[in-house]
């Protein structure tokens, strides 16, 4: 009997922790609904008649979209290709810049606080604007097409690519690089040689996701005067020729899943 009681004694802590654990837990998953709620209905989206409202004028939409019209579609290759080349430019480019940025703006390969704190603040500026903003100032300053595209595409891709790379390195195992460093290697030897092999594979596979989110930016960024298939797209939706709109996001979607099949395999080969 007094064993039991022992027992029992001993797990009573443990007991008292998980209820706390779970009392914890309920609170916070109550505070999170909270907020979602109130957000939802400062916008609107708990507002059932104005959205049941709105549900006969987008059945008039697709009515009026259907069937797509394709009559066009030879029209179509070039902005196709050069929304394709936007997104791998864009990705190569914001690849090969955040490489170096990453190092810096790791904690652990970064030279100095300083500099550390100086990469951190450009990457969070550089993804805090969106690629459409950075479009539309691309436009005013080197004209429409595809550059100014690129140029968005690139610059907002380096403050996440940056980002995602900069954690990777951080989360690096630490008994290559001290070995490297007992060895006699030089900072940037360790850098080479103990910290790069690493991250080589995350990088890959970071740069993939980058290059399949791009592209779908890319068809977005030809509304601003980018290039591009968007821009095919904005020119039809601004004539109301809804069917032929319907035809082009047709086209869209199929290049979208061949590209994500395509990053698929990428990811798949780099592991």
């Amino acid at each position: 009997m007094s064993t039991l009681s022992g027992t029992s004694t001993s797990l009573q802590p443990v007991l008292d922790a998980y209820r706390r654990a779970w009392r914890r837990t309920l609170v916070q998953l109550l505070f999170i609904l909270t907020v979602v709620g109130v957000a939802s209905w400062h916008v609107g989206l708990l507002d059932l008649t104005t959205l049941l409202e709105g549900v006969p004028a987008i059945a008039t939409l697709l009515g009026e979209s259907m069937p797509p019209d394709f009559a066009n579609a030879g029209n179509w290759i070039n902005p196709l290709v050069d929304t394709l080349a936007m997104s791998i430019a864009g990705t190569a480019s914001a690849v090969v810049f955040s490489v170096p940025l990453a190092f810096l703006a790791a904690r652990n390969t970064s030279p100095h606080p300083f500099v550390f704190h100086i990469t951190r603040v450009l990457l969070n500026g550089l993804r805090s604007v969106p690629e459409l903003i950075m479009g539309i100032i691309f436009v005013a300053a080197v004209g429409f097409g595809a550059l100014p595209g690129v140029l968005a595409l690139g610059l907002h891709s380096i403050g996440m690519v940056g980002k995602f790379f900069a954690e990777a390195i951080e989360h690096v195992d630490e008994a290559p690089v001290e070995a490297a460093r007992a060895s006699g290697a030089s900072p940037m030897q360790v850098l080479v040689h103990a910290v790069l092999p690493q991250v080589l594979p995350q990088f890959a596979d970071t740069a993939v996701y980058r290059w399949e989110y791009n592209f779908r930016a890319s068809t977005v960024m030809g509304m601003v005067g980018a290039g591009g298939i968007g821009f095919e797209l904005m020119g039809s939706l601004r004539i109301m020729q809804y069917q032929e709109v319907s035809a082009i996001l047709l086209v869209i979607l199929v290049m979208v899943t061949i590209v994500d099949g395509l990053s698929g395999r990428l990811r798949k080969s780099f592991k």
